[in-house]
């Protein structure tokens, strides 16, 4: 995530808000895989959004500004390092380009409730590189936090690269043809990542096909494949059942090469009427039942030892001594 350390090179290329320097704050950020998710959905919704409503028709530069994404990213800061869990949506006025502060504030009450350990470390937007209006909605986010760290996510697809298109900007203040400037250095981060999300990532990984197409196409087209197997299967068990029918009445003549075939098909079935496989499908099915149930159990009460902590950290009063001092732990 390193960038080039040529000046000459930053200043040609990169706008006045931005530089090519790194970050002197000697924070180490970790990025949870969620944030990228969730910057990318929201990309990916107001993209097809637009091009639904018919924006598409409008002039290039129109559309790359119309297609940006603005929204908080959230999580603590301990010490040093500052962990990234999760993100939610700006709203922008689009002709001022000034922050909706009674929806951040909402989404900020409302996140506390759920997360009280959260609180609102910067925010995100996408782009190729940043922009001279980034500084404006930097700016105004300093009084939610005095130092906000940037996150852009660049959503333009590059076959030939390697790392994420994903870059994290803190601001400093430095003195430009002597003047002091704020402006947006870039910072190292890692990819931190708990159990539920490996899984997530997993997951979402074995469902990306390899020639190209989106996931949703190949999933669609696997389950179109097995839907077209069993309709077949289906068309043929009724073929066979009807020939049955047929011959038993006398309209068919009997075929005893063609009732031989029929039955050592049949034999190949698993005897679903047999007391073995009552014994083992109840045993099996009990089985399950305990498994749901142990987890319901397990689940009540992990729910009821957390509402218990709650109840007593809402209540509990701490032990003062005569004179006003306070017990000595």
């Amino acid at each position: 995530m390193s960038a080039p350390s040529d000046s000459a090179t930053a200043t040609a290329h990169a706008p006045a808000s931005a530089s090519a320097a790194s970050s002197s704050s000697g924070l180490t950020f970790k990025l949870h895989p969620l944030v990228i998710v969730n910057v990318s959905d929201h990309h990916t919704r107001v993209k097809a959004q637009a091009a639904c409503s018919g924006d598409g028709s409008s002039s290039s530069g129109e559309t790359q500004r119309g297609s940006r994404v603005f929204g908080c990213v959230i999580g603590v800061q301990r010490g040093r390092t500052v962990e990234i869990f999760n993100s939610f949506e700006l709203v922008l006025d689009p002709v001022s380009g000034s922050l909706d502060r009674a929806f951040l504030e909402k989404k900020q009450e409302l996140y506390k409730k759920v997360f009280p350990d959260f609180y609102v470390l910067g925010w995100y937007s996408t782009g190729s590189d940043v922009r001279d209006t980034d500084m404006q909605i930097h700016k105004a986010l300093m009084d939610v936090n005095e130092s906000p760290v940037y996150l852009l996510l660049n959503p333009a697809i590059n076959l030939s690269q390697k790392d994420l298109p994903v870059t994290i900007y803190e601001s400093e203040l430095h003195v430009i043809d002597g003047s002091p400037q704020l402006i947006f250095v870039r910072s190292n981060y890692t990819i931190e990542t708990v159990e539920a999300e490996r899984i997530s990532v997993d997951h979402v990984a074995h469902l990306k096909p390899s020639d190209g197409g989106s996931a949703a196409t190949q999933l669609a087209a696997h389950l179109t494949g097995i839907h077209s197997a069993i309709k077949m299967l289906n068309s043929r068990a009724r073929v066979i059942h009807q020939f049955l029918v047929a011959m038993k009445s006398g309209e068919v003549p009997v075929d005893n090469s063609l009732l031989r075939q029929v039955s050592s098909l049949v034999r190949r079935l698993p005897a679903m009427e047999s007391q073995k496989f009552q014994d083992d499908f109840l045993m099996e099915y009990n089985d399950t039942l305990l498994m749901t149930y142990l987890a319901m159990f397990t689940n009540c009460s992990s729910t009821m030892n957390e509402l218990v902590e709650k109840i007593n950290t809402s209540y509990e009063r701490p032990a003062t001594r005569r004179g006003g001092r306070g017990a000595f732990m």
